[in-house]
């Protein structure tokens, strides 16, 4: 099976990110505080991966807007793992990877995916809310950002299975793995992280409103990946 350990954390213009070498040694610390198998530390570890840093730039039409758009994504995820660190009750689509986070049953690749829905289900799309606000724009005019920081997450999924998925030699094709893995669409998942932030934000004047639609957005997307953490297995 392959081991989490082989990633490395590339940085530079293009990644994901705050742009900010505290949000970095942030992950990092995370990272050493938990074993190398632990599912969060896997997560984690993988998406340290697509960190880095980015030059800022202002308005919605450019660089900028995509470096403020990947820092409120990163801050969405640097929360949950603050509320998971001390404790709390992390959004609802943390909460099957943190639950399961120890599940012999469950393999490194499902806690890599688990997570990146997670984060695009939920954190992405109040991501994209996030930024509107900040940079004082409309999702529509952030459209071309979203496909680019979308396009770096497929290349971490890529890699996510490239590196963490066992090879064909250990994988049989009844293998349970093979067909839960096969059934998560990170394309699916974006066109859909993408059509409720336009949602969210079109019911930004009915406070009670958005905040229903959140939840059950956030509900969906951990329904999802608790279905990504069934066991398979060692």
């Amino acid at each position: 099976m392959a081991q989490i350990e082989q990633f490395t954390e590339p940085a530079g213009p293009g990644t994901l990110g705050a742009g900010a070498p505290p949000v970095i040694e942030r992950m990092r610390a995370f990272r050493s505080r938990w074993p190398s198998g632990d599912g969060v530390a896997v997560f984690n570890r993988v998406y340290l991966t697509a960190v880095g840093t980015t030059a800022p730039e202002r308005g919605c039409d450019g660089p900028g807007a995509a470096t403020a758009l990947g820092a409120h994504l990163t801050g969405r995820y640097l929360s949950a793992l603050d509320t998971v660190a001390a404790g709390g009750r992390p959004p609802e689509c943390w909460r099957p990877l943190v639950q399961y986070r120890h599940h012999p049953g469950v393999r490194p690749v499902q806690f890599a995916l688990s997570g990146l829905q997670a984060h695009v289900g939920h954190d992405l799309v109040l991501a994209v809310v996030d930024t509107c606000r900040t940079l004082g724009c409309a999702p529509p005019d952030l459209e071309g950002e979203f496909e680019r920081v979308g396009d770096l997450l497929v290349l971490l999924e890529e890699r996510i299975r490239d590196d963490l998925m066992p090879g064909p030699d250990l994988l049989r094709i009844a293998d349970p793995l093979t067909h839960v893995v096969s059934a998560w669409s990170l394309d699916r998942a974006r066109e859909a992280a993408w059509t409720a932030a336009l949602a969210l934000w079109r019911l930004r004047g009915f406070p009670a409103l958005a905040e229903e639609f959140r939840q059950r957005t956030d509900a969906g997307a951990g329904l999802v990946g608790r279905f990504l953490l069934t066991p398979c297995g060692g």
